[in-house]
Formats: structure tokens, sequence, C-alpha cells
């Protein structure tokens, strides 16, 4: 099964484009898109929610064909990471740093360019799609790395930050929600924040932070917009004001 995750957004036609590649290299195996509105050009956002959305609730054998990739024709390579027997295939450029991190095993592959011409910027279609094909189809990458490069290496475990933001104005972090004390306060653009188990614990138009439903500490406004009720957007940092949890960092 091939996951899809990019900062395409889904107006217009890149994500079809995709699609297609993917349909073409690897007919008959299974597609997901999974999330293709990941912060626009910010690797370092991302890299947060790919494993809240794969490692943490997708089967192992799963392929993630994820493209966040401002780089896209420069030097950069193109990688494929296999943990806990799950693989990612994208951009070198710290997106996968969080997901290798966190799993107990890990091999970096360098992705091959396909034998025809690669355009020099749409290398979802055009690299990464068939190396996710050519995984899927049982066959590995060009050559094994010892690593990846160094970026993301500095990053924190937990990203204090507004990594996403959805439709109706929810916030998530790059903070899991089990890093925190039970009595935790977020605090976003001055205003301090109780944990709640669910939106239906607080009253109409009342703010709060909780888990949400891949492990994040998600801030949301019960029936109406945190993105709107603190001006807040994706980049924005959070404050964390610990009770008996763990250190996170920005």
């Amino acid at each position: 099964m091939i996951f899809m995750l990019s900062d395409y957004g889904l107006d217009g036609p890149y994500v079809g484009q995709v699609e297609a590649a993917l349909a073409r290299a690897a007919p008959g195996e299974e597609r997901i898109s999974l999330f293709h509105d990941l912060p626009p050009f910010r690797a370092d956002l991302a890299a947060y929610l790919l494993p809240a959305y794969s490692a943490e609730t997708q089967p192992e054998g799963s392929i993630f064909l994820c493209v966040v990739d401002p780089g896209v024709g420069s030097s950069r390579r193109a990688i494929a990471l296999e943990a806990d027997g799950r693989w990612y295939v994208g951009p070198d450029n710290g997106l996968f740093a969080i997901v290798a991190r966190r799993a107990k095993s890990t091999h970096w592959w360098v992705v091959s360019v396909p034998g025809q011409a690669a355009s020099a910027s749409f290398h979802g279609r055009d690299i990464f799609a068939p190396a996710a094909a050519r995984i899927a189809r049982g066959e590995m990458p060009a050559a094994e790395l010892g690593d990846a490069s160094c970026e993301g290496e500095d990053w924190p475990d937990d990203l204090a930050k507004i990594v996403y933001a959805d439709r109706f104005g929810n916030l998530m972090t790059g903070i899991r929600a089990a890093m925190l004390g039970q009595g935790s306060t977020l605090t976003l653009n001055g205003r301090a924040l109780d944990r709640a188990t669910t939106f239906s614990d607080v009253r109409p138009g009342e703010a709060f932070w909780y888990e949400n439903g891949n492990g994040l500490a998600e801030i949301a406004v019960n029936q109406g917009s945190a993105s709107v009720e603190f001006k807040a957007c994706v980049g924005n940092a959070v404050e964390v004001l610990q009770r008996g949890g763990m250190g996170v960092g920005e």
C-alpha cells in the first residue's frame, strides 16, 4: 500500500500526475492520498507530522511517498528510509529526521533517477513516485547509505510550534501529548490554555488544548476557530508550562 503525503494541495494537477505515475509503475497497488496540505516548503514542520500519521498509525510494509521539497532540482539527494519495516521515499532535507530518530531500526538508501529524463521541478512525479513503485514491486533502491544528511539532527524531539492548521481552525503542535503532564498548560500568543479531553468538555466558544486522534497536542475552540481566535498560523511558537511531563523544544 502506498500512502502519499505532500504540500501540493488538492487544487491543480500535481496530485493527479503523481497518482498517474504510480498507476503506471505499480498497477494494482493500492494508493491512498493521506495528507496533501502539509506546511508548504517547511520540511522542518512537516517532519513532526509524519510520525503521527505514518509510523504510529499504519502497518509495517507500508510505503510513504513524501514530498515537501523547496530544494527540488538542487544537489540535495533523493532518498529512501526503511524504519521499523515501513518505507519512506522523498527528499533528503530533514523531512524524515523525526521518523528515523524514533524508530528502533533504520536503513537509508539513495534513490536512483529513472532511465528517462526527470524534470528539474517535479521530482515527486519523476523520481519519488517511480522509486516508491519499485519498492512496492519488491525491488530495492540503488545503494545503501551509512546515514542520511545531518539536517534535522539538532531539531528537538518535540516541537513547541504550530505545525498544521485544519479547515476548522484547529492548530496542531509538534508536541506529543504523552510528553506533557496531565495538568500542563499551553500558552499561545499570551493566552494560557488548560487541557480538556474533548470538545464537549468545555463551553461553546471556549479555547483549550487536547490530545488529538493522532497523539499530538492540539489547540482548539469548541464550535469555533482557534486560528481566528488567536490570530495564529503555522510556525507560531507555543509555550509549555510543564507539570510532571518531559521537556520540549522550539
